[in-house]
């Protein structure tokens, strides 16, 4: 599969060694997995290194069971001067009756670092397609919200003072 660079794919087995005391895969373990998911389709594009900036929404729809396949379908929603926001839905398929959930989606910000560990450029993502379109919509919605809420926390910590 030939996927353009701003999209990424990665599918990976559920074993009994990422699970939590209920018998689930333990969150922790899909966070890290976005975390890598975000970083690969952030630097893939980028042609850079990225950190993690933040992680928004991260929403947990169902338990995820060992012996799935759980499918990592990453995007590039947005792209600031050095920033670029991943939008990631997860699915989950059970190998033996082929059922398929929507398990979990999150936007993460990656930042691109040049060899000096300091931010740089990245190219500019020009949404094509209707859902390119819709993703960056919503990808400059989030990006607004978080500076209102920064502002709004800023604004009780002065007061505080």
């Amino acid at each position: 599969m030939n996927l353009p660079a701003n999209q990424l794919t990665m599918t990976i087995l559920m074993t009994p060694d990422k699970t939590n005391f209920f018998g689930n895969v333990h969150g922790g373990e899909v966070l890290k997995l976005l975390d890598q998911v975000a970083y690969a389709c952030a630097s893939r594009y980028a042609g850079r290194h990225v950190v993690t900036l933040s992680v928004d929404q991260v929403t947990f729809k169902q338990p995820i069971h060992v012996g799935e396949l759980l499918t990592f379908l990453a995007s590039v929603n947005f792209t600031g001067t050095s920033s670029i926001e991943v939008g990631i839905k997860v699915i989950a398929e059970n190998i033996l009756t082929k059922t398929i959930r929507h398990v979990n989606s999150c936007f993460l910000t990656m930042v691109a670092m040049n060899e000096e560990r300091k931010p740089i450029a990245v190219p500019i993502f020009e949404p094509k397609s209707s859902d390119e379109i819709r993703r960056h919509r919503g990808a400059i919605l989030r990006r607004e919200m978080r500076k209102e809420l920064e502002q709004k926390f800023n604004a009780i910590r002065t007061s505080q003072d």
